[in-house]
């Protein structure tokens, strides 16, 4: 190399550099200036957290007034992820938040620590729980302490928070809807239903806001806009209690249907009859060529595909069957359909029907039943399966960094996402956290994560439920 191009020099170290994994990079850049300065490189650090995130906001670090970098970036969230995957007594801290008198029936953040655009440095975040007790509790879990309580009504039965985190919704057993203000806890609106039991489900189209609800009776609402104005409704499973609500990445479907009619298909809806209904078109509705369904989620990555849990006749095998929704228009009609992409046996040892689904990406979909949890790909190969609970998992919480388990056993178990070289994306358990005495408390109920904490409720068996929450950026 010429002497006199001292940046050829450094443009080989960088690239020789860029094989580096992250611990010989920073030794590296104590051996001379040269290299130091080839280390310190802002786009070999960059590299290194967009191979690891995909997405990376530099902003999260601080104040205008810091120096921002991509190496800071880097070694702060891989510290922060180094003391939630290892889960070590000091790396966390763990509070219990008590006031409701009642069973906890939900949980849900309200201005928590996104996974997808994690405050690095912030630990506030703002949890919102309901209970039989007839209220909706704020807390700030950081500090342990109550912000707002509603005042009490009947028996809630549900809560959701909308996908601005602005607002909270609720129900309750004598078939009111509410919705609050999450900052201050003052009710926006009221819509009373038919239904002692409602599923909620809200979402935005084009900036516009929407709440969609299932109800005992089978029939599927849809109102709109903060004060709760009905557009639609349609029924979907005739005296069956609709418990699957759910809505497309896309915004362009809805599905909804029951785990309690063996012999009812799970219906997808088209999104648009319901949200801007007219008088000259019908609601678009189909049912799914499969019955007996007992759960189904939406996979995150795509458009309109949907995997469901069924039973398959006469067997009562249970299976996973995957389809995609679309529309096919002519010029006069519209027709929905419904395209069949994997269907394949699951290895379930167990003959419960309460089976809780969830979806990492395009290729992966995590089950719970009974005591045990397994890891599918979408073409059918068990990825991975474990059974360190020894009483049944109540809940399951999944991101696309870790997977957390919540049983009546007492515990929650912590598991994290792993790109092995040979067997690819895997499962691995980390520990488990404690809710406390047993002779105080029955077991977990919910579980509710952010980026960097875990929210669970715990059952008192005195009957007033507890929060414990678990903050990992102390």
């Amino acid at each position: 190399m010429d002497p006199h191009c001292p940046h050829l020099i450094a443009d080989c170290l960088i690239h020789i550099f860029s094989f580096l994994p992250e611990e010989d990079l920073i030794s590296a850049s104590s051996v001379c200036k040269d290299w130091n300065d080839a280390a310190e490189a802002p786009w070999l650090w960059r590299r290194m957290c967009l191979h690891r995130w995909s997405f990376c906001n530099l902003s999260v670090l601080g104040s205008e007034h810091v120096n921002h970098s991509w190496k800071r970036y880097f070694l702060r969230r891989s510290y922060l992820e180094m003391k939630m995957t290892k889960g070590r007594s000091g790396g966390y801290t763990c509070k219990s938040l008590r006031g409701h008198t009642g069973r906890v029936v939900g949980l849900v953040y309200l201005n928590g620590n996104s996974n997808q655009q994690p405050d690095l440095w912030s630990n506030s975040a703002t949890v919102c729980s309901a209970s039989t007790d007839g209220t909706v509790r704020a807390w700030d879990i950081q500090n342990s302490k109550l912000l707002w309580c509603s005042p009490v009504q009947s028996p809630l039965t549900a809560i959701v928070s909308d996908e601005q985190h602005e607002m909270v919704i609720t129900a309750d057993s004598a078939g009111l809807i509410k919705t609050w203000r999450g900052q201050t806890g003052e009710e926006v609106a009221s819509f009373t239903t038919a239904s002692p039991y409602c599923t909620l489900l809200q979402y935005n189209i084009n900036s516009d806001w929407f709440l969609t609800f299932g109800t005992c009776q089978g029939s599927v609402h849809t109102l709109a806009g903060s004060s709760l104005t009905e557009k639609s409704n349609i029924v979907v499973c005739d005296s069956f209690r609709v418990d699957i609500l759910l809505i497309s990445p896309d915004k362009k479907w809805i599905a909804a249907g029951s785990t309690h009619s063996g012999d009812s298909s799970l219906k997808v809806i088209y999104a648009e009859r319901v949200t801007s209904p007219s008088e000259e078109n019908d609601p678009l509705c189909k049912p799914l060529p499969v019955a007996g369904c007992l759960a189904a989620v939406f996979v995150p990555t795509q458009p309109a595909r949907l995997a469901i849990v069924h039973t398959n006749a006469p067997s009562r095998d249970k299976v996973l069957t995957v389809f995609d929704v679309s529309m096919k228009k002519d010029k006069y009609k519209s027709e929905i359909q419904v395209q069949q992409v994997e269907s394949f046996p699951l290895t379930l040892n167990t003959w419960s029907s309460n089976i809780l689904l969830e979806a990492k990406d395009s290729n992966c979909i995590v089950l719970a039943a009974n005591e045990q949890l397994w890891v599918y790909s979408l073409k059918g190969a068990l990825i991975a399966n474990f059974k360190e609970h020894v009483m049944p998992i109540s809940a399951i919480y999944v991101d696309s960094f870790r997977v957390v388990t919540a049983s009546q056993d007492l515990s929650l178990r912590v598991l994290t996402w792993r790109n092995d070289r040979d067997r690819g994306l895997t499962l691995e358990s980390q520990y488990h956290l404690l809710g406390g005495s047993h002779s105080m408390s029955s077991g977990f109920t919910h579980v509710c994560c952010d980026y960097t904490s875990i929210v669970a409720s715990v059952e008192g068996k005195d009957g007033k439920d507890v929060l414990k929450a678990y903050s990992f950026t102390s």
